[in-house]
């Protein structure tokens, strides 16, 4: 087929396709005449018929019609609405393949991508039940022929779903928001519409505790809410387990965005154990979503920062010093960093809370602080660095090199960035000792990974 008659074929073509491979994403990956076609919800080693919805010059998409050859990894989704939600990507598949396919996933990556050819990842650490681990949740609301509904975007679309139920929320964070929903009808509060940009309610945003308090954040679009008190009063006497109640004034066309935030009900900050560390927590806080496999990685961290006692530890992009804290019961002295002032803040009075006068945060981009640091020769012996996806900033890298702690720990939730500043990282000095991800996000295509690199020298990479 000539490139001229693939652009021309219509989307609705039917294809029969055997599926020899898998997407980073979790898609399905065949080929039609020569040219990758992607399919959602197909499994490697799978034949499948296939209704081609789009094509480009190099590649088509395609909706999976019927499973002619069926993967023995295959299962029926737990999710009644699992077909057309964009939570989840994976729940065809079993939970053991989903494990083979991230450990694949971050091997592809440090290979292709990292260039570490003789790099050894160590098998995925999974949960034992990977159900309702979702500490938090972002409900965005919508309308359906019944009226106002709260639930999930559908895939690649901001077209919510309806969900009264999920088999990865926290099952104290669905009742919440489902008992919002129910005085929102009652009391005929505006809905937000995002095509005619009218309305108040955006998102319902929920936190839970691992002792079960919830904390609700209210996403709005203007603060004089009608009928908030009567809304609090009937939610509080219905679901004792809420504590906190706070209004976030959105008026951008952003979930993310950055407005004001008002408690208007109960505490302004839950604390949460990891551990045997306690953390204040605030409706803005950055806070793992998996509170399970959070000790998890963070023991292995501690591991793998092997500390004795004596040593100085950076930890970037610190957060609301979570990972600092843990590295503070066995460290001389931890620096935290963080760009977001509240974090900051966070991290302080959490070093309070639980006693640890050992450890010091500056607010500010890592890759300006660190630099400073450095000039006025504070070093470290050992860095953790847990960067957003985007990974390390090449100038936080460079000085990272200059410093030579002799031991780096990196922490990662994007195999592609981690693998490009791992290859910065070896080429300077560094050789990669440990990789082990951690299954922080099951039935979704997230992988958490965890670096130990130690410094061996300029001369042994020649």
């Amino acid at each position: 087929m000539t490139p001229c008659e693939r652009m021309t074929m219509k989307g609705n073509k039917i294809i029969r396709l055997d599926v020899t491979g898998m997407t980073h994403e979790g898609q399905g990956v065949g080929r039609m005449d020569g040219m990758a076609v992607f399919v959602q919800d197909a499994i490697e080693g799978e034949t499948v018929n296939a209704r081609i919805t789009k094509l480009h010059k190099s590649y088509g998409t395609a909706q999976m019609l019927e499973c002619l050859k069926e993967s023995p990894y295959r299962q029926k989704p737990f999710c009644p609405v699992y077909e057309y939600c964009g939570g989840c990507s994976l729940q065809h598949m079993t939970y053991e393949k989903q494990l083979q396919f991230k450990h694949q996933i971050v091997t592809d990556c440090l290979t292709r991508i990292g260039g570490l050819q003789n790099v050894v990842v160590n098998p995925v650490m999974g949960m034992e039940s990977p159900f309702h681990y979702r500490n938090k949740a972002q409900y965005p609301v919508g309308f359906a022929d019944n009226g106002p509904i709260a639930g999930f975007y559908a895939r690649k679309s901001h077209r919510v779903i309806q969900a009264d139920d999920c088999g990865i929320q926290n099952e104290s964070s669905m009742r919440a928001c489902n008992a919002i929903m129910r005085q929102v009808k009652e009391l005929e509060i505006p809905v937000y519409n995002e095509k005619t940009g009218k309305g108040l309610l955006r998102h319902i945003i929920t936190r839970v505790s691992q002792t079960g308090d919830v904390m609700v954040v209210l996403e709005v679009t203007d603060a004089e809410i009608p009928r908030l008190d009567t809304l609090i009063q009937c939610v509080s006497r219905e679901n004792p387990a809420i504590r906190s109640i706070s209004v976030h004034v959105n008026r951008d066309n952003s979930p993310d965005s950055a407005g004001k935030v008002k408690t208007v009900f109960g505490v302004k900050t839950m604390i949460d154990n990891i551990g045997n560390l306690k953390f204040h927590i605030s409706p803005q806080s950055f806070y793992q979503v998996n509170s399970r496999q959070t000790q998890v990685l963070y023991e292995k961290v501690l591991e793998y920062a092997d500390l004795t006692g004596d040593e100085t530890v950076f930890d970037l992009y610190c957060g609301i010093g979570t990972i600092s804290l843990f590295l503070a019961q066995k460290a001389q002295k931890v620096i935290g960093v963080e760009i977001i002032r509240e974090a900051v803040r966070d991290a302080n009075n959490n070093a309070e809370l639980n006693g640890l006068t050992n450890t010091a945060f500056y607010q500010g981009k890592a890759e300006e602080v660190v630099p400073k640091l450095y000039a006025e020769e504070i070093n470290a012996d050992v860095v953790i660095v847990d960067p957003p996806r985007r990974g390390c900033d090449k100038t936080l890298l460079e000085t990272m090199t200059q410093m030579r702690p002799k031991r780096m720990i990196y922490v990662s939730c994007n195999p592609a960035t981690l693998a490009r500043d791992l290859k910065y990282l070896c080429l300077n000095g560094y050789t990669v000792n440990q990789v082990q991800p951690v299954d922080m996000f099951p039935w979704t295509a997230h992988v958490e990974s965890i670096i130990m690199m130690t410094y061996c020298g300029l001369e042994d990479k020649k």
